[in-house]
C-alpha cells in the first residue's frame, strides 16, 4: 500500500506546486504590480523553493545540441539504436559539413558507455557522454522506468541485464567493426559478467572495457551502501521495500523497487547537505544570483529524477553481488538469451584491456572494490591492465565535473586509443562467435553527413 499512498499524496501535493510556481512568476515578473513591493522577492523566493519541495520530477533529457572538436562546431543528434522492453540504445550521432573533419570522425573508436540501473536515469552520465563525444562515436544504455513497462513484456532479471550487454556489444561490433565498454558504478558487474561469458564462447570481445567505482568485491572496504546490504536478508528487502506498481501507471501491478525510496536512501546519507543546499537556494533567489540558482535547479532536476527497477533485477543484484558475492567466488551461474546455463568465468578474458578507476573519497565503493577486477581476469596480460586512483574524487567525481573532464578521461582516452586496432585484429576463438554479428555491408549507405 506504501506506493499507492505515496502516489495519492503526489497527486494531492500537484495543484499546490503549481500555484506556488505561478505564484513565485507572478510575484517576479517586472510588469507585476506586486514585484514592486519589498516583501515580493523573498515571497517570490518562498513559493519558488516550495515549487521545487513539491514538483513531480519527470526523467530529464540528455540536451547535448552540439561539441566543439578542434575548433569546430559539430552537431549531435541523439536518437535510439535498438529499443527492448527495459532499455534503449541510444547512440550519439556527430555531423559535420566539413569533409576533413568528417575523415577523422569516421576513424574514431566507438564506445557503449553503460549506465547504472540504480535510481537515477542515464542522463546521469551527462557530463560523461559530452566529453567522450569529442574523440569516440559514443553509444549508453538508457534504462526505462519500470513502472512504465507493461506486465505483457514480462519480468526483468539480472540475467537479462548481462544479456542485453551482451546483445548491445554485439550490435556495435556488426555496424563499427569494434568496441570499447565504460561502465560505471552498478553496471561493472554486470558488465564483466557479460564480457566473460563472451570469451567463454569464444566471441569477439571488446577491445577494451573501463570499470568505473563498481563493486566488483563488495567485501573491501565496505561503505554504508554495503552494510545495509549485508547486514539485512534477502527476506527483509522483499518485505519491506518491493511494492505494486499503482494503477495509474502502464506497468501496474509490476512488482518494484519504487524511485521515491532510492531517492529517500539518498538523502538519508546526506541531509544536512541537502538541508544547507536548499537553504543556499533561497537566499540566492533573494540576492537575485540567478547563477548559482540555476546552477541548484540543473543539479536537483537531475538528482530528484529516479525510476523504479523491477524487483526481480533489485533483488537479484543484492544477493548476488552484495550477499553471496558470486562474482568473486565463481559461483555466478547466468542463463543465456537461448536458455542456457552459463558460469561467469572472468578468467576466461584474453585481448580485452581492462582499466579500473577508483574515487580516493569513494563513498558508494570503496577502495579496492573495483581493483578487484584486476585479480579476476588472470588471463588479461599485465601490459594490458592498469589501475587509477582519482585524488581527492567522490563517487560522483570520477565521471562528472572538473575531475572528471581534468585527470580522468585523459586516461580513458589513452587507454582507449591504446587498444584501439581494426577489425582484423579483433580475436575471434572459435566458430560460436559468430552469433548475433551482422554484415558490414549495413554502413556502406550512412549520410556522408555524419561520423557513421
Amino acid at each position: 500500500m506504501l506506493y499507492q499512498v505515496y502516489e495519492a499524496q503526489r497527486s494531492l501535493m500537484e495543484p499546490f506546486a503549481e500555484f506556488a510556481l505561478a505564484s513565485s512568476k507572478w510575484l517576479s515578473n517586472p510588469i507585476s504590480p506586486l514585484s514592486q513591493t519589498p516583501w515580493a522577492q523573498r515571497v517570490s523566493a518562498y513559493y519558488d523553493l516550495l515549487y521545487r519541495l513539491g514538483k513531480d520530477y519527470e526523467k530529464p533529457s540528455f540536451g547535448i545540441q552540439s561539441i566543439q572538436i578542434r575548433d569546430n562546431d559539430i552537431a549531435i543528434k541523439e536518437y535510439c539504436e535498438i529499443d527492448k522492453p527495459f532499455c534503449e540504445l541510444v547512440r550519439f550521432k556527430r555531423f559535420s559539413d566539413k569533409a576533413e573533419t568528417l575523415a577523422q570522425l569516421h576513424n574514431d573508436p566507438a564506445v557503449l558507455v553503460v549506465a547504472p540501473l540504480s535510481g537515477h536515469y542515464a542522463t546521469l552520465l551527462r557530463d560523461t557522454v559530452k566529453q567522450l563525444l569529442v574523440d569516440h562515436k559514443v553509444y549508453i544504455t538508457d534504462w526505462k522506468n519500470a513502472r512504465l513497462v507493461p506486465m505483457s513484456e514480462g519480468e526483468f532479471h539480472l540475467d537479462d541485464y548481462v544479456n542485453y550487454i551482451q546483445s548491445f556489444i554485439r550490435h556495435i561490433q556488426s555496424t563499427q567493426g569494434h568496441c570499447h565498454v565504460i561502465s560505471v558504478c552498478q553496471p561493472t558487474v554486470p558488465v564483466l559478467a557479460a564480457i566473460s561469458l563472451m570469451a567463454s564462447r569464444g566471441e569477439t570481445l571488446p577491445l577494451s572495457m573501463t570499470l568505473m567505482g563498481g563493486p566488483i568485491d563488495a567485501t573491501k572496504s565496505p561503505t554504508a551502501v554495503n552494510n545495509l546490504a549485508m547486514n539485512k536478508s534477502f527476506e527483509w528487502f522483499e518485505n519491506n521495500v518491493i511494492y505494486r506498481v499503482p494503477a495509474n501507471f502502464p506497468g501496474a501491478g509490476r512488482r518494484v523497487y519504487p524511485g521515491f525510496l532510492q531517492h529517500a536512501g539518498f538523502v538519508a546519507m546526506n541531509p544536512n547537505r541537502h538541508l544547507n543546499s536548499h537553504y543556499d537556494y533561497f537566499k540566492d533567489l533573494i540576492k537575485g544570483d540567478d547563477a548559482s540558482a540555476e546552477q541548484h535547479r540543473q543539479f536537483y532536476d537531475e538528482y530528484n529524477a529516479v525510476l523504479d527497477m523491477d524487483a526481480d533485477y533489485y533483488l537479484e543484484t543484492i544477493s548476488t553481488v552484495f550477499q553471496e558475492f558470486k562474482l568473486v567466488k565463481g559461483t555466478w551461474d547466468v542463463k543465456s538469451e537461448t536458455g542456457e546455463i552459463e558460469r561467469v568465468r572472468p578468467q576466461d578474458i584474453e585481448g580485452c584491456g581492462l582499466l579500473t578507476i577508483e574515487g580516493e573519497l569513494d563513498d558508494i565503493s570503496g577502495s579496492g572494490q573495483t581493483k578487484a577486477a584486476l585479480k579476476l581476469c588472470s588471463s588479461i596480460e599485465a601490459q594490458d591492465k592498469s589501475h587509477y586512483e582519482v585524488k581527492g574524487a567522490g563517487h560522483y567525481g570520477i565521471f562528472s565535473g572538473r575531475r572528471w573532464r581534468e585527470k580522468v578521461y585523459p586516461e580513458v582516452k589513452a587507454f582507449i586509443q591504446a587498444h584501439q586496432k581494426s577489425t582484423s585484429g579483433a580475436r575471434i576463438k572459435s566458430s560460436k562467435s559468430k552469433a548475433g554479428l551482422g554484415s558490414s555491408k549495413a554502413t556502406q549507405h550512412r549520410a556522408v553527413t555524419s561520423d557513421r
